[in-house]
């Protein structure tokens, strides 16, 4: 059984910035693709950002480039995920996801590509 527990989230004002962490505990396989997900109130859960399993590949949504940036570390088994410049409509409950079968470049952006989610932590952003 997988787990995934998330840490970092909070509430800050818009402009500042949080470092969201997520340390992986899955079987036997080390490395794993990553990502981190958000959902809002009313709204549908949606993708931030990814990481490969070697961790050489990342992706972010458009709403986000410049101002997110996601990273992991293998030997902890641990993804981050670094938010600046944090905005108002960046409030939303935050997911970390875990696939253990990868590709070591291979990026994945869609809920269902992840086998294991953690239990969210909260960020909100204050105007």
């Amino acid at each position: 059984q997988g787990q995934l527990v998330e840490s970092g989230g909070g509430l800050v004002q818009a402009g500042g910035s949080l470092r969201l962490s997520c340390a992986a505990s899955i079987g036997t396989s080390r490395t794993y693709a990553m990502g981190w997900f958000r959902q809002a109130p009313g709204k549908e859960r949606e993708f931030v950002c990814a990481i490969s399993r070697s961790g050489g590949s990342t992706s972010c949504k458009d709403s986000v480039k410049g101002r997110f940036a996601i990273s992991k570390d293998n030997a902890k088994n641990t993804v981050y995920l670094q938010m600046n410049r944090l905005k108002p409509e960046d409030t939303a409950v935050y997911y970390c996801a875990a696939r253990a079968g990868s590709g070591t470049m291979v990026v994945h952006t869609t809920y269902s590509e992840y086998d294991y989610w953690g239990q969210g932590t909260q960020v909100t952003v204050s105007s």
